[in-house]
């Protein structure tokens, strides 16, 4: 039976995202001037915002679980914090 929870849109630029800052030449450019990134990609406002919030709970509604995980790793959030923001929202 198909089960809505396990259904999700996920957000192509988002991911998109996601997956060019595993170079870490990106990754480092990002952590300098997340804003100038981010300019790059055509990414929904709010989208922007929650990326700029590091809000991991909205971003994994949207993306795929790994590059989600890679981001804040490349964000420089430590795992455990990032664990902590999944688990309680």
């Amino acid at each position: 039976m198909f089960s809505l929870t396990a259904s999700r849109m996920t957000d192509y630029w988002l991911s998109k995202l996601f997956f060019d800052l595993q170079d870490p030449a990106a990754a480092a450019e990002f952590r300098a001037d997340r804003e100038s990134v981010l300019g790059r990609y055509p990414i929904a406002g709010e989208v922007k915002q929650a990326v700029l919030a590091n809000d991991v709970t909205y971003l994994a509604q949207r993306t795929n679980p790994y590059l989600l995980r890679y981001f804040f790793f490349a964000a420089g959030m430590p795992e455990e914090e990032f664990r902590s923001r999944l688990r309680n929202g």
